[in-house]
């Protein structure tokens, strides 16, 4: 298995981060030097930003090892969408309860906003993008198609992420449980009742 290195964002070798650390250790380093001690506040604030600082992890997308170089409150949303350049998982401004950002890690469903990039680590990660291989798409995909569950298509990803993830665990779901399975999705575009005739119809227990 490979494994890819991405470059950390911002493209410059100087930045905020940086200015601010330097900015804590001179506020410190004048204290002493005149002949003080540095506040409480003051040291919090140089040790904070000691340690808190960029980490290289690796990241196991797609079936594909992928290094990159986050910051420890750097969320997995992040990574796929600008490091990895993987957005069919959608930001929707730090809302997190609409399911646009729907991955499956570890075979569940979640959304990549609410999880750390650091904390998936050692973990299978799966985006929309996997559910494609050249020319072939998965059954999901295709039924979507077929149902018209597309909706306006920016939340769609996300939709169909959930909707394989669940059927993997429950190829045999009856409508009330795929309703409530697939009940971390919201859109106001409510073509809902395409979604579960393609979910019905992938469980054998709906009409063509």
């Amino acid at each position: 298995m490979s494994k890819r290195s991405t470059p950390s964002r911002g493209g410059t070798s100087f930045n905020r981060r940086d200015f601010l650390k330097g900015s804590g250790a001179t506020v410190a380093a004048s204290a002493m030097a005149a002949g003080g001690v540095p506040t409480t506040a003051e040291a919090a604030i140089a040790q904070k930003q000691a340690v808190a600082g960029p980490t290289k992890v690796t990241l196991n997308v797609n079936g594909e090892d992928y290094e990159v170089t986050v910051e420890p409150r750097t969320s997995l949303l992040d990574v796929l969408r600008y490091d990895l350049n993987l957005t069919g998982c959608k930001d929707l401004e730090d809302v997190s309860v609409d399911g646009a950002d729907t991955v499956i890690i570890d075979g569940k469903a979640t959304y990549a906003s609410t999880v750390l990039a650091l904390q998936a680590r050692g973990k299978e990660i799966r985006t929309v993008e996997s559910l494609r291989d050249g020319g072939q798409v998965d059954e999901v995909v295709s039924c979507f198609v077929k149902h018209d569950a597309m909706q306006c298509g920016y939340c769609t990803p996300g939709f169909v992420a959930a909707t394989r993830a669940f059927l993997d665990k429950n190829p045999d779901a009856s409508l009330e449980e795929i309703q409530q399975g697939l009940g971390g999705n919201i859109c106001r575009c409510g073509t809902y009742d395409g979604i579960t005739r393609c979910a019905l119809e992938l469980t054998g227990k709906g009409g063509a």
